[in-house]
């Protein structure tokens, strides 16, 4: 029989993409959270003046010098002979 030349059937193309390297998500490190509140101011308790203190004592009633009532003495009767 003529002699057939039959080329060897290709192997299976596989496509086989290079494997895609670990993806490692790095996220940048945040930088250092300094809390830097501003100092608060320094705290100085001022008391509120006391109001001046007025002693205000009543007034003396006005003293009225009441003299005893005067007796008038009455000279005794004469004595009647």
């Amino acid at each position: 029989p003529p002699y057939v030349y039959k080329s060897p059937p290709p192997p299976p193309y596989v496509y086989s993409s290079p494997p895609p390297p670990p993806y490692v998500y790095k996220s940048p490190p945040p930088p250092p959270y300094v809390y830097s509140s501003p100092p608060p101011p320094p705290y100085v308790y001022k008391s509120p003046p006391p109001p001046p203190y007025v002693y205000s004592s009543p007034p003396p009633p006005p003293y009225v010098y009441k003299s005893p009532p005067s007796y008038s003495y009455s000279s005794p009767p004469p004595p009647i002979y």
